[in-house]
């Protein structure tokens, strides 16, 4: 027998195999809801096989397809896309919208009608009941499995919507606050800029954390950060540069990883926004995996830095395949994206999704208005009538505004590393409606020390703003480098070689961690003591010290450093039209005239015979579920009346359910007024209790341990018993 899915179905062979292997009891059951009274002797193949051929005329297909709503077509739809999951899949894909007890009716009732069946898994998955598509009703199913609407239901953006889709907050300010007259909100939206502002921003302030251990960033620091950019989350978005590794914290210092810096900009735009975003989330998780008792300090988690780094690539790819997937002209619920995550890594138990969609909805990666979200377009993408995302001079060209001699202001379209080199040698000013940087002494001497010289600063400028800074700045910059190189401080650790051993010099083992000869036999190495020099030049009176880092411009602003920190993003492979169709495209869009009509006339049938009430009931809820398919299943129906919910004043009705579902350890939903409002559990019950006039049912919460709850029956206003499947021996 070949069990090899075709598509989403198995061979028909493995289906009718599923269905023998069933306990005997439950295999008649089912056997009987079909044919009523059955022959002996009893062959379970030749009634499988009965069953097979039933199933399969056409004026069954017809009315199992005319049956078929909007609720069955989604779980339909469903099964096929988790590829056979378990019951445990499904109410996780469907956490936003199904309780368990919706869930397992809705289960239950396409088992009954034979569209559903389970079979046992194998290896790892040996514990499990797989829940697939029965391949007798292929024809009728396939529509259904081929319409990815109903999982994800999404509205196109009409072309006349006046909002701005790429991001509603300014383009020019990536951190302001603003709303639009639909109550778009996207606090704060990523872009270049940012990193750059918070390194100009780190540099200016060289005593960044309380001396205290774990003592969160220093008062003076905040309080400048809120006057500069009042809607700045420091801490958060401090702490995300600090996860990605482009700044680490030193005691009370926060120091700038400038080769990282340049590895970030070997990504693309989008990539480097789904990089933040990753980091932000991971530091919101350190950040409550500490507790609210922790510092500010991102440093301060005990994650060590691989895992980390592990975790934030994990996360940006995860981001960048689910930006790629949704469509940016198209609006989505929160449960839609929410399935859309699941689908993406539903393997993977740790990973918070509805905390993760919120970090995008931070960043601007995703843009929200009240019950709706759309994907902001990638930098990388363009539409026609779109406006380009940069307002550089038209004229021109220019990236920056040199407004004052000293003072610049930049464009969103600059690129990245120029950037990023700019922040080294400017101190941030302003980052409202325009993001503005100055250049002074401190700044420039700042930038001589890393390697950067005035003629390099000088032809940047020049470039970026199309030939048009002052020839004050200009000689101001070569005054300021003038002064750096007449009082050096060096630093370093010297090593000396006799005359005999100066060829280990030449060696590229120690060549290369050779700064300087200083004389023959006499080299230089870097080391990192020399701020009590500095205070020593100080006091002297000498105002310009030139402070030499580790590392040259090149070192720190070139290729040198590994791309592999951050590699470049992957897609995935779905794609966005499978979450993209209009609801006109809908399969499960059917009115259900057809199947209101069979089931009315079925009701008139029954009304005709002649029976007592309990046996009219079942049959009453068997046309009702669905399972009713031809007049002789009527009037040939083998009953076995099965009570399943008692309300209010059926005090012998809840007796009976509860003593049912205690023999057979079923499920039990029960309901009962509290303070004008109605509680509602679902659990185990365990014993009921005599208790002076009333009876209470003991029953152990879904999810719990040990405790039970005590409810009085007489004050149970429904009590219910859940069906279970025919094809669980166990209650899971």
């Amino acid at each position: 027998m070949s069990n090899i899915k075709n598509d989403n179905f198995r061979p028909i062979e493995f289906w009718k195999a599923s269905i023998m292997t069933l306990p005997d009891n439950a295999f008649f059951e089912l056997i009987r809801t079909v044919f009523g009274k059955v022959k002996t002797p009893f062959n379970k193949q030749i009634l499988t096989g009965d069953l097979e051929k039933f199933l399969l005329r056409n004026d069954i297909q017809q009315k199992v397809a005319s049956y078929v709503d909007r609720n069955d077509a989604r779980i339909i739809a469903a099964i096929a896309l988790l590829n056979e999951p378990g019951s445990g899949d499904l109410e996780a894909f469907f956490a936003d919208e199904l309780n368990f007890a919706e869930l397992n009716d809705l289960l239950v009732n396409l088992e009954e009608r034979f569209i559903l069946y389970r079979f046992q898994g194998e290896g790892r998955n040996q514990n499990m009941k797989h829940i697939a598509l029965n391949p007798v009703f292929k024809s009728i199913l396939s529509p259904y499995i081929a319409d990815n609407f109903l999982l994800f239901p999404s509205v196109h953006i009409d072309k006349t919507f006046s909002g701005d889709r790429n991001g509603v907050v300014d383009d020019k300010n990536p951190f302001s606050k603003n709303t639009n007259s639909l109550n778009v909100r996207t606090p704060f939206s990523y872009d270049d800029r940012v990193p750059a502002v918070l390194l100009s921003f780190v540099s200016m302030n060289e005593l960044f954390f309380k001396a205290s251990s774990g003592g969160g960033i220093r008062q003076k620091v905040a309080n400048s950060a809120k006057t500069m950019f009042p809607n700045l989350a420091l801490e958060t978005l401090i702490g995300a540069l600090q996860i990605l590794g482009l700044l680490s914290a030193k005691e009370e210092k926060l120091l700038p990883d400038y080769r990282r810096f340049s590895a970030f900009g070997r990504l693309s735009r989008q990539e480097r926004a789904e990089y933040y975003t990753a980091g932000m989330f991971c530091h919101w998780e350190a950040a409550r995996t500490k507790g609210d008792g922790g510092s500010d300090n991102a440093h301060d988690n005990a994650v060590s830095p691989w895992l980390m780094r592990s975790k934030v690539r994990f996360h940006a790819s995860f981001i960048h395949r689910f930006c790629r997937i949704l469509d940016p002209d198209r609006l989505y619920s929160f449960s839609s994206l929410r399935k859309i995550a699941y689908i993406l890594e539903r393997d993977n138990n740790e990973i918070s999704m509805d905390r993760l969609i919120e970090a995008m909805g931070e960043t601007g990666l995703l843009v929200s208005m009240p019950g709706r979200y759309w994907r902001k377009r990638s930098f990388a993408e363009t539409q026609a009538g779109d406006p380009p995302p940069g307002e550089a001079d038209p004229t021109t060209g220019a990236v920056i505004a040199m407004d004052t001699p000293f003072s610049l202001v930049v464009y969103p379209e600059i690129e990245y590393h120029d950037l990023i080199r700019v922040s080294a040698f400017c101190h941030v000013t302003e980052a409202g409606l325009n993001i503005r940087f100055e250049l002074n002494r401190d700044s420039a001497v700042s930038a001589f020390n890393l390697g950067i010289g005035a003629k390099s600063i000088i032809e940047l400028l020049q470039r970026l703003s199309r030939n048009r800074i002052d020839d004050n700045l200009i000689f101001a910059l070569q005054d300021w480098e003038k002064s750096h190189q007449e009082v050096t401080l060096r630093q370093g650790l010297i090593l000396t070689l006799a005359p005999d051993r100066r060829y280990l010099a030449e060696t590229r083992p120690l060549s290369m961690f050779i700064r300087e000869t200083l004389a023959p036999g006499i080299y230089m190495l870097p080391t990192s003591l020399e701020d009590r020099a500095v205070r020593a030049l100080q006091k002297a009176g000498v105002s310009i010290i030139a402070r030499h880092g580790e590392e040259s411009d090149e070192n720190r602003f070139g290729d040198g450093f590994s791309s592999n920190f951050y590699p470049s993003l992957h897609a995935s492979s779905l794609n966005s039209g499978m979450f993209s169709q209009d609801s006109s495209q809908s399969a499960g869009d059917d009115t259900g005239e057809e199947a209101r009509a069979l089931v009315g006339n079925f009701h008139s049938i029954l009304a005709k015979m002649r029976m007592d009430k309990e046996k009219h009931d079942e049959l009453t809820a068997r046309i009702d579920r669905r399972l009713i398919l031809c007049e002789s299943q009527l009037k040939d129906a083998v009953l076995r009346y099965e009570k399943l919910e008692a309300r209010g004043l059926d005090y012998n009705g809840k007796t009976l359910i509860a003593k049912q579902a205690i023999s057979m350890q079923s499920l039990l939903e029960v309901t009962w007024p509290v303070k004008q409002k109605q509680e509602r559990v679902l659990g185990i019950p365990k014993s009921m209790e005599k208790t002076g006039t009333d009876t209470v049912l003991v029953i152990r919460p879904m999810g719990g341990k040990d405790e039970t709850i005590r409810i009085p029956l007489g004050k149970i206003s429904l009590l219910r018993r859940i069906k279970r499947s025919i094809f669980e021996t166990n209650i899971v």
